[in-house]
């Protein structure tokens, strides 16, 4: 659930290594995304076969919906939150909501040029993400994300490799 961080700074942005990906394609983004690897944090424990989807609102910003199966409680669960542009539309810099007027930095800081992976930066070193369009992803975007992770700053060892093995996400729009 790479939208699913709670930071109580509104003015959250990216590491400082992070430069958010420039020519950005908000309506190429959108859809669902299946969240390959991450940093566990506590919102997200316990959680595998997760997934986020993204669709545009009226006014432009994101709507988000997180979902994922909490293997401990035996249950899906799922997050709703709100994204927006931190300024200009065509690059990745955004910020994400799911608690009101709380804001956490969502910065996509690589892309493949169909829109098919991506690598995702919170706020600081403490988030990171990795999201396919399938719940597959192939050694090369691996071994290439894991790369640019690592030269802004991240501890790969740290990641959690998300185990998909379930097809019966009640929140998951898979059309």
């Amino acid at each position: 659930m790479a939208f699913g961080i709670l930071l109580l700074n509104a003015c959250a942005s990216h590491p400082e290594n992070a430069k958010p990906v420039d020519d950005f394609d908000v309506n190429r983004y959108l859809g669902t995304w299946y969240e390959i690897a991450r940093f566990d944090f506590r919102f997200e424990k316990d959680l595998d076969n997760t997934s986020a989807q993204y669709q545009l609102d009226k006014n432009g910003n994101i709507i988000v919906l997180n979902s994922g199966f909490n293997y401990v409680k035996n249950e899906w669960s799922k997050a709703d939150g709100l994204a927006k542009f931190r300024g200009d539309k065509n690059v990745a810099a955004l910020k994400v909501s799911f608690f009101g007027p709380f804001y956490s930095g969502y910065n996509v800081v690589a892309l493949d040029e169909n829109y098919e992976y991506a690598l995702i930066a919170g706020k600081n070193l403490d988030y990171l993400w990795i999201l396919s369009r399938t719940k597959n992803l192939p050694q090369e975007v691996k071994t290439k994300y894991l790369k640019i992770a690592e030269e802004i700053g991240y501890d790969i060892s740290k990641l959690i490799w998300v185990k998909h093995d379930k097809t019966n996400n009640p929140y998951l729009n898979e059309n």
